[in-house]
């Protein structure tokens, strides 16, 4: 089931049964206890303006969608402009789908490795073949990249023997997945100076989602916890070894810049 078809399902089930929006409050509010009571985040990570990360952006983002399960072109952007700041970038990213956000970075990195469940697993998780069929559909035509199947629970992530510049967290969003995967980068795939990014910490750009900081918080150890900042304009958590400048989250924000977006559109032409 799609992000579009749950959300459908689950207003659906509020009208009949409203009560369920207790259990929606209800978790959140634990989740961010849970952040507060282990880590003093509350409020969650600090935010760097993406500016100031970034220098600047001049992107032209492509391909892009617009559609349910994507990224945000302010998502992408950040990509790839991490990706420029890493001569000869390698990338790693966890969770395929359509590859939109690959395909995005792999105009700019060296190589890129992306890791998608098997078309079984996605079956097995009751999605239809629409959806299976739409694996790697925008990024199967880039040489550089490097397509893995697996589940990242049991992936042998150490048989890769590699380290990456750039990596992408972008797979489950339910906290043992975030938890997992945030270990699994930092055990086997990161080095000294890689930068990690998380999709999806943010629900919008100012609102985090608590269940994914937990899984970013208790994933990733302690002793990188002071270079985990939100990117602002995002959806997306980093981390870096460099020092960034920031400033608490405090909602509602106003904003400091406003992005211009040209937009045009390609007919996507089948294999």
């Amino acid at each position: 089931m799609n992000k579009f078809n749950k959300l459908v399902k689950a207003f659906s089930m509020l009208l009949v049964k409203p009560y369920l929006l207790n259990n929606v409050i209800n978790d959140t509010s634990r989740w961010r206890k849970h952040v507060e009571k282990n880590y003093g985040k509350g409020s969650g990570l600090p935010m760097v303006d993406i500016i100031s990360l970034l220098g600047s952006i001049n992107e032209q983002i492509s391909p892009f969608s617009f559609l349910d399960g994507g990224s945000m072109p302010t998502d992408l952007a950040l990509l790839r402009g991490l990706a420029r700041m890493q001569e000869d970038c390698s990338y790693f990213e966890i969770g395929t789908w359509r590859g939109e956000s690959v395909a995005n970075v792999a105009s700019i990195a060296k190589e890129c490795y992306t890791l998608n469940l098997s078309n079984i697993e996605i079956r097995e998780q009751g999605y239809p073949e629409s959806y299976v069929r739409q694996y790697g559909l925008l990024s199967r035509k880039f040489d550089n990249i490097i397509h893995l199947r697996g589940n990242s629970t049991s992936f042998d992530f150490a048989g890769l023997n590699k380290k990456f510049d750039l990596i992408f967290i972008d797979g489950d969003h339910h906290y043992e997945m975030v938890k997992n995967d945030s270990h699994k980068v930092f055990t086997f795939l990161a080095h000294e100076d890689s930068v990690v990014v998380w999709h999806d910490y943010a629900r919008n750009p100012e609102t985090v989602r608590f269940e994914v900081l937990a899984g970013i918080l208790d994933g990733t150890p302690k002793k990188y916890h002071d270079g985990l900042y939100f990117i602002s304009n995002t959806l997306c958590a980093i981390y870096t070894r460099r020092k960034l400048d920031s400033t608490p989250f405090q909602p509602p924000l106003t904003p400091g810049k406003i992005f211009r977006l040209h937009l045009s559109s390609d007919e996507l032409k089948p294999d």
